[in-house]
């Protein structure tokens, strides 16, 4: 018999793929986004000592919010008989990952750039990217959107469906959070010393997830007729050269595999000496995505069975 938790993830992932987020009204990542305002709100700059302890402070209210969120529905759940209880906790975890959402916004920006518009497309990547966009050219364009769709297979994917199979729903759901929170506030500038708890957890919490995806996009750059061998040298080279010691694992290897230049201006530049990608390597980029996407849920699917015959998991 399977796992609960292995069944609950592949059905999580089929309701994913067929029909993708939740109405904003009843998302938890998006309530989660609202106490992540509120304690924004609360935070008067105060110098660096101050700053990094209710950073930190925050951080955990936050983190402990998201698996009580989880252990919430999951005892929801569990009171549910049979199938339906599997349904639920299926459904409780579809809104704590994303695949669907983040192929269809990629897509989304190579639509624009074949259709000539600059301007939209550069405002349709900055649902993908934090970083400014105005003024970028259409391979950074290109760029940003490659790198979105590389990135997020760990952020959206492997981490809180890793996550999930070790510690359940409390566990993706604490992950989502610190994963937001760092998305929110782990950068230089006002948050420098606030956000520095959030980017460190979020670093920790991803170290193993971005090589298991790393390696599940590898695979699916052999499956998918790509250039494995040229994503794994580029991989190898070029994968610490970001500021994140987990970024440039997919990245890099997205890059080897396309044969393209990605560059976040004046940060980094992985494949260097390769094209720049054009909105038809956002589409490949996209199918790889999928791809490594199946692959990783397959893999952990593989990992769950295993889990539970040595009574690891339920």
């Amino acid at each position: 018999m399977f796992p609960r938790r292995t069944v609950c993830l592949l059905l999580a992932y089929l309701v994913d793929s067929a029909a993708g987020e939740p109405p904003p009204p009843v998302h938890p990542v998006v309530w989660l986004g609202r106490c992540l305002d509120l304690l924004e709100g609360l935070w008067l700059p105060r110098g660096r000592p101050a700053d990094l302890f209710w950073g930190a402070l925050s951080l955990g209210a936050v983190a402990a919010l998201g698996w009580a969120v989880g252990h919430g529905l999951a005892r929801r759940a569990a009171r549910l008989p049979g199938v339906a209880g599997v349904i639920a906790e299926a459904l409780a975890l579809k809104p704590a990952f994303a695949g669907r959402m983040l192929w269809a916004e990629a897509l989304g920006v190579a639509d624009l750039l074949e259709g000539g518009d600059l301007a939209g497309a550069r405002n349709r990547v900055r649902s993908l990217v934090s970083r400014p966009t105005e003024g970028l050219t259409p391979g950074l364009v290109a760029s940003a959107a490659v790198e979105s769709v590389a990135e997020n297979l760990t952020d959206s994917v492997a981490a809180p469906l890793l996550a999930y199979l070790v510690w359940g729903l409390p566990g993706a759901y604490a992950y989502r959070a610190v994963n937001t929170a760092d998305a929110r506030w782990g950068y230089r500038g006002r948050f420098e010393f606030f956000g520095k708890a959030a980017a460190r957890a979020d670093d920790l919490a991803n170290l193993v997830p971005a090589r298991l995806a790393a390696a599940a996009l590898l695979l699916a750059g052999l499956l998918w007729a790509e250039d494995p061998a040229g994503g794994f040298k580029v991989w190898k080279r070029d994968r610490g050269r970001t500021a994140s010691p987990n970024a440039g694992q997919t990245m890099a290897a997205m890059a080897g595999l396309l044969g393209v230049r990605l560059e976040k201006p004046g940060h980094y530049v992985l494949g260097e000496g390769f094209r720049e990608p054009t909105a038809a390597d956002i589409r490949r980029a996209a199918g790889l995505g999928r791809l490594a996407g199946r692959v990783m849920v397959a893999g952990l699917t593989a990992l769950g069975l295993i889990m539970g015959l040595r009574g690891k998991i339920a």
